[in-house]
This record gives structure tokens, sequence and C-alpha cells, in this order.
């Protein structure tokens, strides 16, 4: 029903979508005098804003073809280099630059695509070869690809990490923080020499028992069958992954956009008052931003469900109670990778200390090579993304990785 729903509503406001697109087409060709009135701008502008405003399941570009190293352009060129049903670890190669640290960034399956995390890897570009966990659609995966959940997510990461090997940085943003430290903590006890030489989590819920907000606190006020028969549901026949249960994409949009209206509201607002103004780069910004967001992907039922009640409600990896594919996963058993996390002082979505208690797990790792950055003035998106990120945060993931590729063999193998 939350499909038929949704798709239901599409279908009747897309005759006020495309008649408010055409309006503002049409008074962008009036004659210069006449466009220029108050009237017709102020109409303009809030056609404009009325017919972009709704979610889209089309993935955006990730847009990023050169970025500055060392003060010269370098062409990007982006291949998948490993890919499943469920996603592709992209390379994002610089033909023309070579010697430079290995990180794969690992991103969350939440309702967006990881191309969300696009400022994070363009600034990652002037000093890393990077690579990304890309991951599908769900509503787009073939039902006989198969079931994916938390065991499955591990899985991924796991081969991502194998297929790049030793010489690797890995970064966790949001969401995947505990399934990466499961997945290197699986590497260590196993003695696998592709372990990676660093290990980075940013604003991610290793365990959200600390420093709780309305997030967590919401997490347990229904049993997990309740959010399964009100919160999932099934692909419709005409797309490919028709018959799989999923999270849909639009259901965790309205939930992040409820958690504070007036501030996406304040948002809309100050678009249309710039395009009102003339200001077109001040309101592409903002239409940029929200084209993103509003760009949504369906989540396997079984990876929303599994990471609600392992995650959020039963706090398995801190607990010491965390399993991949049956196997208990023990942090401590992780000896031979740095350790830094990264928070924001105002994230509202992954509260101050809430990924700090990664350190409190990983007590194999030699206490000079566990670090913790608390980044002032950030909220949640602020941690990988604005510039803050760029000025304040990331010199320290720079600072810390280039720390964990120069340490001698022996540091990094006690």
């Amino acid at each position: 029903m939350l499909y038929t729903a949704y798709e239901w509503q599409q279908r009747l406001t897309a005759p006020a979508r495309t008649t408010t697109a055409l309006t503002a087409r049409a008074l962008e060709a009036l004659p210069a005098p006449l466009a220029g009135l108050p009237v017709p701008r102020r109409l303009r502008a809030a056609c404009r804003v009325l017919a972009e405003a709704r979610p889209t399941h089309v993935r955006p570009e990730w847009g990023i073809d050169a970025v500055d190293v060392d003060g010269r352009s370098a062409e990007v060129v982006v291949e998948p280099v490993l890919s499943t049903p469920f996603a592709d670890v992209l390379h994002f190669g610089k033909p023309d630059v070579a010697g430079q640290p290995q990180v794969l960034v690992v991103g969350p399956i939440s309702g967006h695509f990881a191309t969300l995390l696009r400022p994070t890897v363009r600034t990652l570009l002037a000093d890393h070869d990077v690579f990304v966990v890309d991951w599908h659609n769900a509503r787009d995966v073939p039902l006989e690809a198969g079931r994916f959940g938390l065991d499955e997510y591990v899985d991924h990461v796991l081969a991502a990490m194998r297929h790049l090997g030793r010489d690797t940085h890995v970064m966790a943003v949001c969401q995947p923080a505990p399934l990466v430290l499961a997945a290197v903590a699986v590497m260590a006890a196993a003695g696998d020499p592709a372990q990676p030489r660093s290990l980075t989590l940013m604003a991610g819920p290793i365990d959200t028992r600390v420093n709780p907000n309305r997030v967590n606190d919401g997490a347990g006020r229904h049993s997990i069958s309740r959010y399964e028969r009100l919160l999932t549901t099934t692909v419709p026949a005409r797309h490919p992954g028709a018959g799989r249960r999923v999270y849909p994409g639009v259901t965790q949009l309205t939930a992040f956009m409820s958690m504070n209206p007036r501030r996406h509201l304040r948002a809309h607002l100050q678009m249309y008052r710039s395009m009102v103004a003339g200001d077109e780069a001040a309101a592409a910004t903002t239409r940029a931003f929200y084209e993103e967001y509003g760009a949504v992907m369906d989540v396997p039922a079984e990876f929303y469900l599994e990471t609600l009640q392992r995650v959020f409600m039963e706090h398995d990896l801190p607990r010491g109670e965390f399993t991949w594919r049956g196997q208990r996963v023990d942090p401590a058993a992780i000896t031979d990778t740095a350790l830094l996390t990264v928070e924001g002082a105002q994230d509202d979505l992954c509260s101050p200390g809430q990924t700090e208690a990664a350190h409190a797990l990983c007590t194999g790792i030699p206490a000079e090579r566990r670090h913790h950055h608390l980044q002032q003035g950030v909220g949640h998106y602020g941690v990988f993304a604005g510039a803050r990120w760029e000025a304040e945060i990331y010199p320290v993931v720079r600072s810390f990785v280039a720390a964990a590729e120069d340490a001698p063999v022996a540091a990094r193998a006690r």
C-alpha cells in the first residue's frame, strides 16, 4: 500500500507540476520589460519552486570529471572494479596521478544514493586514490539475486577490502560504521592479509545507548513486527525488483524532513527569495542540494529491519553479541589497523559519543594509534560535507591516513 499510495500521489500531482513548470517557462519567455516586473518575477519563482519540489528515483551523476592535485587539474575517470547485483565498487581513477594512498569509502543504505557523498569524495581525491561502494536501488535488484541483510552488507565490505588489498584505508560514513568495524574485526580474527591500514568512522552509530537522541528513543517505541507491517512494502510488477520487500526511500525522506520541517521550509523560502532577487547562484546551490536530497532509493526490507533491531534496539556490537554468518564478532581482535573516529558536536542523528564508543571496543589497537576528533559547529551532514569538513575535518583525516600509510610494518603487526 505504501508504494501504491506514493505512486498515486505522484500521478495525481503530475498535472500540477507540469502546469507550474510550463507557466515558469512562459514567464521566462516574456519580453525584458515585463519579465523584470515584480509580479512576474514572484510568480515565476513560485512556479519553479513548486515544479521542482518532488522526490525522484533517478540516480544523480557523480559529476566529478577533474580535481585539483598539487595546483594542477587532474582528469578523473570513474569505472567499476567489482560488481554484484546490489553494488558496484567504483574507482575514481586519476590516470596522470600515481602514488597516493588508497581509500575505500563505504556509505549508508539509508534511502539516498551514494552520490550524497560527492563532497566527501571530491575533497578526498586531491590527496588519495579513491574507491566508493556504490549501492544499488533495491527496487531494481531482481528477486533471484537473493536477500540482503546485515550479513550480506558485511560480505560486500569484505569483498571490497580483499579486492583492494592490504594497502587500503577504509572510511565508513554514518550508518555503516558498526558494520564496517565488524568486517575489519572479522578479518583480524582470521588473520586476513587484506586487513586495512586504517579505519575512519564518521558520525556512525557504534553505540546508540550513549547520549541518546530522539531518533534513538523512537527506535524502540514499537516492535519489529509493527515496523515491518507499517513501513515495508513489496515492489510492484513494473520494476525489475518486482516482488522484493523494501523500505521505500520516500518514507525515509519523509522521516528525515519531518525531523526539522522549519529548516527545510526556510531553505525553500530563501531559494524563492533568491530567484525573485535574480540571485541564480544562491538559488542553484539550494536547488542542487534538494535535487540530491530528493533522489531516493529503496532499502531491502531485511537490511532495514535488521539494522533497526540489532544496531538501534538491541545494541549487539557494544554488548558483544554481534554475529556475522553465525560467528561472534569481537572488535578487540583488531590490532593492525589504526582507528580514527569523527563526530559533530551538533549532530542530532548520531549524537556525540556514539561513534567514539568504538575506542572502548577496540582495545587491541595501541592507544597511540587510536584518535578521536569532535568537530564544533557542525551537525550530521557537516561531518562529511561543507566548509568545516573541507577546512577543519579533512586535514585531520588526511594527516591520520598519512601517518598510517607511513607506519612501519612492525608497528602494524603486533
